[in-house]
C-alpha cells in the first residue's frame, strides 16, 4: 500500500483524511474516545507536515439526511483537546459550510466536516451515486489519506471511490491494523490461540472456517458457545441458540479434530433466570443448565481453563466477550481473558468491536496488548481472508 510518504510535499496542500470517529455517545457526551485517539498519529503527522487537514467521518446510522443526534459536533472539541489546537467544524459535508471551512484553513490546521452519512451518496448502492458524491468530496482536497479502518470493508464513497479520484495513501492506523491482523493470519508464531465470544455464532463461522487450518487452539465462549454445547447434546436451558447452525457447528468440530486443532468449550457456566444486571447468578456445569435459566458468562473453572490455554501462546487473537460484560455480575469471564492476555508474553491482538470496548470499560491499560483493533467487522473480515474494498483500492494504486 502507498504510504503518506508517497504523497510528497504536503505543506499548504489540502488533505482529506477518512477517519473513523464513530464514537459512542450518551447524548452529546463521548463515552469512549478510543477511535479519536487512534486517529491522532496520522493527523499529528499531517499537521506537523504543514498540511491543511479536512477530516471526514460518519457517526451512527442516519438515513442519508441530517439528524442532530448523529452530528459529529461533539467529537470536534475532544479532537481539539487531543491535538492541542482548535479544530474547525463544517455544518455540512460538501456544501457552502464545508467549502468555506476548508478554504479558511491555514498550514497545519484541522477541520472536521459533518457526518458523511447525512448525504445519501455516501452509502448508495448505485456506483454512479457514490462516485458523484466522491467527486464533490474530492473537489475539497488535493490528496486523500484513508485512515478509517473500521469502514474499509465497506464499498462507500469516502472509502473506495474517493481513493480513485485523488492521490491516495494509507494512514498510520490502517497500515498498523493491516500489518497486525495479517501477522496473525499469515505468519503467526506458535502456539497460535484464537479466543472467540460474542452473542451470535453466525457472526464468527467464517472466522472459524478460515482458522481451522491455521490455529493450534480455538477457545469458544460467550453466547455463541451454547450452539456448540447444544450440538454436543447438552442441556442449555434458555441460553442463546442458533438452531440453523447446529449441523455446521458439528462439521466444524469434526474438522477441528481431523486437523489436530484443539477446540475448547466452557466446562461451567454462570446462569441467571433473566437478562438483568441484578439477576441472581449461579454457577452450574456447562452440560447441566437448568431449563428455566440462561447462560450469562463462562464460569470460574472455564476462566481458569482458558487462562491455561492462552498463557503459553506465542500469538493470540481475541474477538468477542465471554459474557454480558456490561453487567458487573457477569463480567468476570471477560475480565479474566483480558487479564490473561494483558500478562501474556506473546503477540496479542484484540479484534475490535465489543472486545475493544470491554478492555477499555473494564479499566485495562491498552499498552499491555500488542494491538487493539478499531474495527470489529473489518478486523473479522480480514481474519476471514476476505477482500476489503478500502484496502484493495490502495493496494491497486500502489501496484
Amino acid at each position: 500500500m502507498k504510504t503518506i510518504d508517497s504523497l510528497g510535499e504536503l505543506r499548504g496542500r489540502r488533505v482529506l483524511v477518512r477517519a473513523d470517529l464513530n464514537v459512542p455517545l450518551d447524548g452529546t457526551t463521548i463515552t469512549d474516545d478510543g477511535r479519536i485517539r487512534a486517529a491522532l498519529p496520522t493527523l499529528t503527522r499531517l499537521v506537523e507536515a504543514g498540511a491543511r487537514v479536512a477530516v471526514i467521518s460518519h457517526l451512527g446510522r442516519p438515513k442519508g439526511a441530517p439528524e442532530e443526534k448523529y452530528s459529529l459536533r461533539p467529537v470536534v472539541g475532544r479532537l481539539g483537546e487531543l491535538l492541542g489546537q482548535e479544530v474547525a467544524f463544517a455544518s455540512d459535508t460538501v456544501g457552502a459550510s464545508a467549502q468555506e471551512t476548508v478554504a479558511a484553513l491555514g498550514d497545519g490546521q484541522v477541520a472536521v466536516l459533518e457526518n458523511l452519512r447525512f448525504n445519501p451518496g455516501e452509502t448508495a448502492k448505485q456506483d454512479q451515486e457514490r462516485l458523484a458524491f466522491a467527486q464533490e468530496l474530492a473537489a475539497l482536497g488535493d490528496a486523500f489519506v484513508s485512515d478509517g479502518f473500521g469502514v474499509v470493508h465497506r464499498k462507500q464513497a469516502s472509502v473506495y471511490e474517493l481513493a480513485t479520484l485523488l492521490p491516495a495513501a494509507a494512514g498510520e492506523l490502517v497500515l498498523r491494523e493491516v500489518d497486525s491482523l495479517r501477522r496473525v493470519t499469515e505468519s503467526p508464531e506458535r502456539p497460535f490461540v484464537v479466543v472467540l465470544g460474542g452473542a451470535k455464532v453466525a457472526d464468527k463461522l467464517a472466522v472459524i472456517d478460515n482458522l481451522l487450518g491455521r490455529a493450534d487452539r480455538i477457545l469458544i465462549g460467550g453466547g455463541m458457545a451454547y450452539t456448540f454445547q447444544k450440538a454436543l447434546g447438552f442441556e442449555i436451558g434458555q441460553s442463546l441458540l442458533d438452531e440453523t447452525k447446529l449441523d455446521v457447528v458439528r462439521e466444524y468440530m469434526e474438522r477441528a479434530k481431523a486437523n489436530g486443532v484443539e477446540l475448547v468449550l466452557p466446562v461451567d457456566t454462570v446462569v441467571a433466570p433473566e437478562f438483568a444486571p441484578d439477576a441472581p447468578a449461579t454457577v452450574v456445569p456447562a452440560d447441566q443448565i437448568p431449563a428455566d435459566q440462561e447462560g450469562m458468562d463462562i464460569g470460574p473453572e472455564t476462566a481458569r481453563l482458558f487462562g491455561e490455554k492462552i498463557t503459553d501462546a506465542a500469538t493470540v487473537f481475541w474477538n468477542g466477550p465471554m459474557g454480558v460484560f456490561e453487567f458487573d455480575t457477569f463480567a468476570a469471564g471477560t475480565r479474566s481473558v483480558a487479564e490473561t492476555l494483558s500478562r501474556a508474553s506473546g503477540y496479542t491482538v484484540v479484534g475490535g468491536g465489543d472486545s475493544a470496548s470491554a478492555v477499555r470499560n473494564l479499566g485495562f491499560d491498552e499498552s499491555l496488548f500488542s494491538h487493539i483493533s478499531t474495527g470489529g467487522g473489518a478486523s473479522l473480515e480480514l481474519i476471514e481472508g476476505k477482500d476489503l474494498p478500502g484496502i484493495s483500492i490502495l493496494e491497486e494504486d500502489a501496484a
